[in-house]
């Protein structure tokens, strides 16, 4: 492939981002619900989860939701610790886990500064929910299962990518799809006329731990 054919294919290439507009969240932990169904994963390992958090000075004080998916930052510590490279940035800028290269040591939830990375250590809900075992993970686009003897994903640490495999059928993830109020957008930074790229840079665009350098595509709104 010649260099601007090639420059060609990177420029057509999305650069995936999140919005979440934090008036919007009502704290009904939908986003968690639909990601645990969709992602299939087991107990102890939740990609999308919601934080409580109170704001102001009393008695002037209210409660804001920040839900917390994977930041997908753009320089990711998670990726730079990986000492095997099963964390990596995909060329749509999603940080994305190879299971079968992934060897469990966990460098990168040490790493992660919001604390968006889970190990599955094997437990199950087959006790609450027969079958639960036989049902395979459709993450990455790789269906993965049943869930026994210690096969993959079993022993590898595990985390939101946006709904990859969603993605790769022109859906939106999960969580976006099944938001009752609303407050997530989902779509393209590199595209200036997109709604996610307007929302990011109103003034009232903000990310968490901006302080760690980490660049994340994950902005809320005030």
């Amino acid at each position: 492939m010649r260099s601007s054919d090639a420059a060609q294919t990177a420029k057509k290439q999305p650069r995936w981002g999140m919005v979440i507009d934090l008036t919007k969240c009502v704290g009904c932990d939908t986003c968690t619900v639909s990601c645990k169904a969709e992602n299939r994963t087991p107990p102890g390992v939740s990609y999308n989860v919601l934080l409580e958090l109170e704001d102001g000075i009393f008695p002037n004080v209210k409660r804001v939701n920040i839900p917390r998916p994977c930041m997908q930052c753009d320089k990711a510590p998670c990726v730079q610790v990986c000492p095997v490279r099963a964390s990596y940035k995909a060329d749509n800028g999603i940080v994305v886990i190879d299971y079968d290269r992934c060897i469990g040591c966990r460098y990168c939830i040490s790493a992660c500064p919001y604390g968006a990375r889970s190990y599955d250590d094997g437990a199950s809900y087959e006790q609450e929910m027969l079958g639960y075992n036989d049902v395979q993970a459709p993450e990455y686009g790789k269906k993965r299962g049943p869930r026994r003897n210690g096969k993959i994903p079993e022993g590898v640490v595990r985390k939101c990518s946006f709904c990859f495999h969603r993605l790769e059928r022109g859906e939106e993830p999960a969580c976006v799809e099944t938001c009752i109020g609303d407050a997530r957008y989902f779509g393209d930074l590199n595209d200036p006329n997109s709604v996610v790229s307007k929302l990011a840079a109103s003034s009232r665009a903000y990310r968490l731990k901006e302080d760690q350098g980490t660049e994340p595509r994950v902005i809320y709104l005030r």
